[in-house]
């Protein structure tokens, strides 16, 4: 029986400019996993990231975590099939298209906007997002720039698939990548509409920990969205 660990990248700096990026609290979770894992001696035989600065960033804050305890750590393995989807793309190409077909939503945009720079910001933030995926996951929203729903979702899959289907005996495999493609990979697994995808992803933590138990032509969910690695004060979800 083989384990896959899935970890969602620390905190980044949402709502910035340069969003890449892990904040103070996103690299205390991120050396908190690390530390998490050491303490109990997980020996990984394989170690991947995503490319995107966040999800580099964390799993270098775990290695570290296991060269201070003097274990071992396999070679990092960057696999860009593990990077979140474009939201920048998402935000830019296909809000407006859909707040000019949609008076509704563009209310939502301009609430969203009006509120960009206060503390209110996520709550007013967060239904526009919401809204405006649902109509990318449901295929009905398309640009040139942007890639597309089913484009993201079979670059996880096939991600996913290099991983259960590799050949040799049983394995830990590590892998930190982002809301989107873990969610993506659970929702796939447990053969659910797309449309979960996008409510288990707005229920991540950051640095939480998935967990799926494989085998040969069989996968099994073990655990989601785990943080028993952080104590309150350290749980975030964006």
């Amino acid at each position: 029986m083989s384990r896959l660990i899935l970890v969602r990248h620390g905190q980044a700096r949402a709502f910035e400019e340069d969003s890449d990026r892990l904040t103070e609290h996103g690299m205390e979770q991120a050396l908190k996993v690390g530390q998490y894992f050491a303490s109990r001696r997980v020996a990984f035989d394989e170690v991947y990231s995503g490319t995107l600065e966040r999800q580099k960033r964390t799993l270098l804050l775990v290695s570290n975590a296991y060269r201070d305890a003097r274990l071992n750590w396999p070679t990092i393995r960057l696999i860009p099939g593990w990077n979140e989807y474009d939201s920048g793309g998402v935000l830019r190409h296909l809000r407006p298209m859909l707040a000019g077909r949609d008076a509704g939503f563009a209310e939502l945009v301009r609430a969203a906007e009006e509120h960009r720079t206060s503390a209110e910001a996520n709550r007013h933030f967060q239904p526009m997002f919401e809204k405006l995926l649902q109509h990318w996951i449901a295929g009905d929203l398309e640009h040139p720039a942007v890639e597309s729903w089913a484009t993201f979702r079979g670059r996880v899959e096939t991600a996913l698939r290099r991983v259960l289907t590799a050949e040799g005996p049983s394995r830990t495999v590590l892998i930190v990548s982002s809301g989107g493609p873990i969610a993506t990979a659970v929702q796939t697994v447990l053969e659910a509409p797309p449309r979960m995808a996008l409510e288990l992803n707005w229920r991540m933590r950051n640095a939480s920990i998935t967990e799926f138990l494989f085998t040969k032509g069989r996968v099994t969910l073990d655990q989601f969205n785990a943080v028993p690695h952080l104590g309150p004060e350290l749980v975030t979800y964006r």
